[in-house]
């Protein structure tokens, strides 16, 4: 059984989680470029390698950042967003 540890409830069997997708530092909307916007909005780095990803823990509604090796497909580290 694949596990995931929720940084508030602990170690959990994976399919308590649901993935939310890449975690990515959003550009100012008020200062980007268009061209800016557009890769944040559209493009994603699909290469194997460590990803920061928004993942939740669908029984208690908590929302945290999980750091993953998608190459080997190890979860590093999570925690709470703010917390890094």
């Amino acid at each position: 059984m694949k596990l995931m540890r929720c940084p508030i409830n602990g170690v959990r069997a994976i399919q308590e989680f649901v993935y939310g997708g890449e975690y990515r530092e959003m550009p100012d909307p008020d200062k980007a470029t268009d061209a800016e916007w557009v890769d944040y909005v559209f493009n994603r780095n699909g290469a194997p390698g460590i990803k920061k990803e928004w993942w939740c823990h669908a029984p208690s509604g908590v929302w945290f950042i999980a750091e993953r090796d998608t190459e080997a497909d190890e979860i590093k580290r999570t925690y709470l967003f703010g917390e890094d």
